[in-house]
């Protein structure tokens, strides 16, 4: 499908550069809500038909960012995700984390402190020339959800697997609009409410087999057995040898329309998505005179910008200091102009 063609499934009102807080929903998922909803609210079909949606959303999301169905697990939050991870990590373990990370991929690790785990942090710009022996795991954001930088996880890849460490990133601010090789990581989460644009209960993550197999499946339940309709009640336990052994129960309704929005992204695929909003972008900061740059996000610091943006209907995210702005896949150039318009005459800091 077509990027162009697309995009009219959407219909945000004009302003929107919000995307890195929360996307917003194609029809084609909000009717799937509305229609599950409404069966719920009288009683019309069955829970099975809802929870069955999360495997349409797994094969997407494997399908979306390279790696196989069978080593991605569903969660419901990113925290969730990285905790079981944490929870996993063997006692007086390193993890290397930049200082200022968003804290659903820190504070998973530091509550582990009573057991030895200790947490190290640097400078997100030293983050590889920091990863050395004494370091067992790194963790950090594919894309930092304050400033909208991306990091080359092809180098921290190289730099961890020098120093035989484990790879742990948060793709949350990334899948959607930013292709990378999810292979190069031991594990890659990412929720869906963002760029994923589905609503917030979905967090799929991808775990590597030597991962797995240092992983224990602390969220175990039915929805983990190997055979789901033999393990509502009883013993033994019988676990999936796969990564959905790691599941937790689904929310139903979320992953009902995150299923059409996952499979929407794939036909439009990744690369053009990139194209259009890192081009967005860079009209944005070229218009503020500022160099270009490789993200979607844009973030400004300077007295009085967020004030601007709300006035002129700029829905815009405050973070650390600054006004961050997300361009995704339904925004348009007259949404640039009239953020431009907004921010005419502003004094930036150089």
């Amino acid at each position: 499908m077509q990027m162009q063609d697309a995009v009219d499934l959407w219909v945000p009102k004009p302003g929107y550069l919000n995307t890195a807080a929360y996307g917003l929903p194609p029809r084609t998922s909000w009717e799937a809500l509305v229609s599950a909803q409404e069966d719920w609210l009288v009683g019309e079909g069955g829970w099975e038909t809802w929870a069955a949606s999360t495997e349409p959303c797994r094969d997407s999301f494997a399908r979306l960012i390279g790696v196989p169905a069978s080593d991605v697990f569903s969660a419901s939050t990113v925290s969730a995700a990285v905790g079981l991870l944490a929870a996993s990590a063997p006692d007086n373990s390193r993890v290397l984390i930049p200082d200022m990370e968003f804290t659903s991929v820190s504070f998973p690790w530091v509550v582990h402190g009573h057991r030895g785990i200790e947490v190290v942090t640097v400078p997100l710009e030293k983050l590889i020339d920091s990863i050395d022996s004494s370091i067992d795991i790194v963790a950090f954001s594919l894309v930092q959800s304050a400033t909208g930088v991306v990091t080359d996880l092809a180098e921290v890849a190289a730099a961890a697997a020098a120093a035989s460490a484990l790879v742990i990133v948060d793709a949350s601010q990334a899948v959607g609009w930013l292709p990378f090789n999810a292979l190069l990581a031991d594990a890659v989460i990412s929720t869906t409410y963002k760029w994923l644009m589905s609503p917030r209960g979905a967090t799929f993550g991808y775990l590597s087999p030597r991962l797995q197999e240092r992983c224990l499946p602390l969220h175990a339940g039915w929805t983990s057995g190997r055979d789901v309709s033999a393990s509502f009640y009883g013993l033994p336990m019988d676990l999936t040898p796969d990564a959905r052994r790691f599941d937790q129960s689904a929310a139903w309704f979320s992953h009902v329309a995150t299923a059409p929005t996952l499979a929407l992204l794939e036909e439009i695929g990744i690369q053009p998505i990139h194209d259009h909003d890192v081009a967005l972008a860079n009209t944005f900061r070229a218009g503020l005179g500022l160099e270009p740059s490789d993200s979607a996000i844009v973030s400004l610091r300077a007295p009085g910008v967020d004030h601007r943006l709300a006035a002129a209907g700029i829905r815009a995210s405050a973070r650390n200091g600054s006004a961050r702005l997300a361009f995704h896949l339904y925004t348009t150039p007259a949404d640039v102009d009239l953020a431009l318009n907004a921010l005419a005459g502003l004094h930036l800091p150089i």
